[in-house]
């Protein structure tokens, strides 16, 4: 067990560098941080269709009923465009992890090596998680500030839970990516596979609803957005919780099984 976890440990390093060496990396990071940011300020101040703006207005207006809890919908609001903005940012952060060791020919000393699949494969998703929390880390920063002002306050644990959520969402995505990136060698082919998969599971619940019956309420529970809108609220629902875990473990198996293939064609 412990050479098990040394090798995972000796893949993740070697793959956070590669991430942390990257400027393309940064540049993704970049956008990424513009953009939460640009959506931050136009949530929040954006003229009368900012919250304060309209929660001010309900002040001036002395319109007390329904209440409306500032905090609480910034989360959301938030949070919601967080995923969105993932939808893009992450098959570009997984589209390399497999495809560039293709590229460079050490695909197939990786195959061939005495470490497992799953544990180069869990090393490597480690690795792209581990960037994408360093690329929300500074997110919580002024989203801590805006939320600390806010009265009343939100609750810890809403805020939590929805951030739990968008990281294993990420984790989700990524690790699927990761599979796809097995198949290719081509980085920007596996960026666009990976986008069009994430884009059916985002959207499947629409397609669900066009079924109807027992199949499409089957369908339903594989919609990334309708899970990940269930953690964002705050509820802690445990089968959201269960799905993107089966789409982690199911992407770290059937990138370890690709792996297997290309290993049993080489021998």
């Amino acid at each position: 067990m412990g050479t098990i976890f040394a090798n995972i440990m000796a893949i993740y390093r070697r793959e956070l560098q590669s991430y942390f060496a990257s400027p393309f990396a940064y540049l993704i990071a970049g956008v990424f941080w513009l953009l939460s940011g640009f959506f931050f300020m136009a949530i929040l101040l954006d003229g009368q269709q900012g919250l304060i703006a309209q929660a001010a207005l309900r002040d001036q207006l002395g319109i007390t009923t329904p209440p409306i809890d500032v905090a609480y919908q910034f989360l959301n609001f938030f949070l919601g465009v967080l995923g969105s903005l993932s939808l893009f940012v992450l098959p570009m952060l997984s589209m390399g992890l497999y495809s560039e060791e293709r590229k460079r020919g050490t695909l197939e000393l990786l195959a061939t090596s005495p470490i497992t699949n799953w544990v180069v494969a869990l090393g490597k998703l480690l690795g792209v998680v581990t960037f994408f929390v360093s690329m929300v880390l500074p997110l919580l920063i002024y989203e801590s500030i805006a939320l600390g002002a806010a009265d009343p306050p939100i609750r810890l644990g809403v805020m939590v839970i929805g951030h739990v959520g968008l990281i294993l969402m990420a984790a989700a995505i990524l690790s699927l990516g990761m599979f796809i990136s097995s198949l290719t060698d081509s980085t920007i082919l596996a960026a666009i596979l990976t986008f069009a998969l994430i884009l059916l599971l985002w959207v499947i619940d629409l397609v669900a609803t066009s079924i109807g019956g027992p199949v499409g309420d089957a369908i339903t529970h594989l919609s990334l957005i309708r899970n990940y809108n269930n953690l964002i609220q705050g509820i802690l629902d445990v089968s959201s919780l269960v799905l993107f875990i089966s789409y982690i473990v199911l992407g770290v198996f059937l990138t370890a099984q690709s792996i297997e293939a290309l290993r049993f064609q080489r021998s």
